[in-house]
C-alpha cells in the first residue's frame, strides 16, 4: 500500500464490537513496560513511545528494556539524542540490531530538536515527514502518545486480525486488506490504549503457535477459532531460500590489542566499530581485501549469521604484528576490553570464535 494512505474505507466486513472487550481485558492485563501509561491514564512522554517503538521493530520486548533503560537514562529527552555523538549512540545500540534504526533515531532528534522546538508533531502525517517514521512508527505514536486515532498494524495487529476475520489470502500480499480491516475496528475513543491492546493481544494470547483461545476475549467473534482451525492464520507465501555469501574476518593482534575499524556510515552495519573483513562474495574470498600484508593464517572456524535478505558464511584470519609496524588505519583496541568496544553481534560472534581457537 502506498506510503501516503491515511484513513481508507473499511471492507465489507460482519459487524462486530472489539474495543469494547478488548479494552475491559487490557484493562485487567496490560503488560507493564517502562515507556507504557497504564491504561487509562494520560499518554507517556512522546519521547519514550517514539523511542520504544523504534527499538521495538523487529526485536523482541524482553530484549528491548534494558536497552531503553540505558537510552533514557543516558540521554533523556529529544535535546540531548540530538547533541550526542554518533559513535555513542552506535555503541549503545549494539546488540539490537538493523542498524538503519539507530542512524534513523539521531537524524530524527535532531530534526525534532532544530526544527520542531524539541517536540514531536502531533498529526500522524507530519510525523511521517521525520527520519525513520513510516506508516507504522507513525501511527503508533500518533495513537499513543497523542490519543490521535490511528490504525497501528504490526506483526501481532496483523496475525489477530487475519484470525479475527480468516483471511485466506498470504502475506505479504495482503497486507492492504489487513489494514483495511484493522481500520473497520479500530474505535475513536481510546485509540492508544486500542493499538497497545491488540499488540499485547497477539503476544500473549493470540501466539503465532497454539493460540490460548480459551483466554482470548474476541473469542467468540474470531473466525478463525470457529473454523478450528487458527494456526493456519495468516496465511503465508511460501519464503525463498536466502542466498549465502561468504567473507573472511581479519583478528590482527599487536602488544596485546586487536585492530578495530569503523564500518562505512551507510549499509549494513554502518558507523559501527569492526574487525576488518574483506569481501563479501559467492565464494570465499581467503584473505583479499586484509587490512595489511602479514603472514595470515586461516583459522578452521566459521561464523554464521543471518540478515533480512541473505546469509554470510564467515571465516576467522588471524596474524600478529611486531612493535615497529607502521601506521595502520583504524583503532587498536585492547583485548581483554573488547565487551565495551560496542560491536554488533556479527563482530561479537567472530571474536568468539577467535577465543574458542586461542
Amino acid at each position: 500500500m502506498p506510503d501516503n494512505v491515511s484513513r481508507v474505507p473499511a471492507p465489507q466486513a460482519p459487524a462486530r464490537d472489539v474495543a469494547g472487550p478488548l479494552l475491559d481485558w487490557y484493562d485487567a492485563h496490560a503488560r507493564v513496560l517502562p515507556w507504557r501509561a497504564a491504561p487509562g491514564l494520560p499518554p507517556p512522554d512522546p519521547y519514550r513511545v517514539w523511542l520504544s517503538e523504534v527499538m521495538l521493530q523487529q526485536t523482541q520486548v524482553a530484549a528491548v528494556i534494558p536497552y531503553f533503560e540505558t537510552f533514557t537514562t543516558r540521554w533523556p529527552d529529544f535535546a540531548a539524542l540530538a547533541a550526542a555523538d554518533d559513535a555513542d549512540v552506535m555503541s549503545a545500540w549494539a546488540g539490537l540490531g538493523y542498524y538503519a534504526r539507530a542512524r534513523n533515531l539521531l537524524a530524527a532528534a535532531r530534526v525534532v530538536a532544530s526544527a520542531h522546538g524539541g517536540r514531536l508533531p502531533r498529526d500522524e502525517a507530519a510525523l511521517r515527514t521525520l527520519p525513520g517514521f513510516g506508516a507504522y512508527t507513525a501511527a503508533a505514536v500518533a495513537a499513543i502518545a497523542f490519543g490521535q486515532r490511528a490504525v497501528v498494524v504490526d506483526g501481532n495487529v496483523e496475525r489477530v486480525v487475519a484470525r479475527l476475520f480468516a483471511l485466506a489470502e498470504p502475506l505479504p500480499g495482503a497486507r492492504a486488506k489487513l489494514r483495511y480491516l484493522a481500520d473497520s475496528i479500530t474505535p475513536d475513543a481510546r485509540p492508544g490504549d486500542f493499538a497497545q491492546a491488540m499488540m499485547d493481544l497477539g503476544a500473549t494470547i493470540c501466539t503465532p503457535r497454539s493460540p490460548k483461545c480459551l483466554l482470548c476475549p474476541l473469542a467468540n467473534q474470531c473466525d478463525a477459532r470457529r473454523a478450528g482451525t487458527p494456526d493456519a492464520y495468516p496465511v503465508k507465501a511460501k519464503k525463498a531460500a536466502r542466498p549465502v555469501r561468504h567473507g573472511t574476518f581479519f583478528w590482527l593482534e599487536r602488544e596485546g590489542a586487536v585492530l578495530l575499524v569503523r564500518r562505512p556510515p551507510c549499509g549494513l552495519l554502518g558507523g559501527m566499530r569492526a574487525l576488518p573483513t574483506g569481501p563479501w562474495e559467492a565464494v570465499p574470498p581467503g584473505i583479499d581485501g586484509a587490512p595489511v600484508a602479514a603472514d595470515w593464517t586461516l583459522r578452521n572456524a566459521t561464523i554464521r549469521h543471518v540478515f533480512t535478505h541473505f546469509e554470510l558464511h564467515g571465516t576467522l584470519a588471524t596474524a600478529t604484528l611486531g612493535r615497529h609496524i607502521g601506521a595502520v588505519e583504524g583503532e587498536w583496541w585492547p583485548i581483554e576490553r573488547l565487551g565495551e568496544a560496542g560491536l554488533p553481534r556479527l563482530f561479537a560472534k567472530a571474536v568468539e570464535a577467535m577465543e574458542s581457537v586461542a
